[in-house]
């Protein structure tokens, strides 16, 4: 996770982004946030070191688990949204929970919705946060940010075709992520793009 810091200056924080932004990120400092969190990959990823000449190293760290699981943390994740003080939130995770039941993908809502409320409340008025996902977890996800941004805040789907998408023989291909864009505010900045 990086964090600009003084003009000029980044920090750039390694570990659990919910700790980082609770101790170290203050109430309305970031501008953007881009947000391309583990998303049913099933898979373990691991930091991986070179030795001193330069070839790959046996030495790894586990950097994150991409798989999810209803279990203590996520029952812990789901009652910090509930005593947030985001009564949309809460309420709209409880009706997922309601709906999902205790499984995987709700272990995934419960530690992304905590997030989003933190995410929330670094961004400045004029911030904007961009979150990437796939259509397994997409609807889930843009109804939380509904609850936490609030629906007027809502700018933009983007749909992001992957250059190696392949076709299926059985369905249509999976040939796209999306990117959910959100304002903190309707005082957002937007900065017109070009093409050059």
């Amino acid at each position: 996770m990086a964090v600009s810091g003084k003009p000029g200056g980044n920090t750039l924080y390694y570990g659990d982004n919910l700790a980082i932004l609770r101790d170290h990120v203050a109430d309305g400092s970031v501008d953007l946030v881009y947000l391309d969190p583990p998303f049913n990959s099933n898979a373990t990823y691991n930091v991986l070191f070179k030795a001193p000449d330069g070839h790959q190293s046996q030495a790894q760290i586990e950097a994150f688990d991409d798989t999810w699981h209803w279990t203590p943390s996520a029952e812990q994740a789901f009652d910090e949204v509930m005593q947030s003080g985001n009564s949309d939130a809460a309420t709209m995770l409880m009706a997922m929970r309601q709906f999902l039941g205790e499984n995987d993908m709700m272990a995934y809502l419960a530690m992304m919705a905590v997030r989003l409320i933190e995410l929330h409340r670094v961004l400045k008025p004029t911030g904007s946060l961009y979150l990437h996902c796939d259509p397994t977890a997409s609807h889930y996800l843009k109804i939380l940010l509904d609850a936490v941004f609030g629906n007027e805040n809502f700018l933009n789907e983007v749909i992001w075709k992957r250059t190696s998408a392949h076709s299926s023989s059985k369905r249509y291909g999976p040939i796209h992520d999306t990117i959910l864009f959100y304002a903190a505010s309707q005082k957002y900045v937007w900065n017109k793009t070009y093409n050059s």
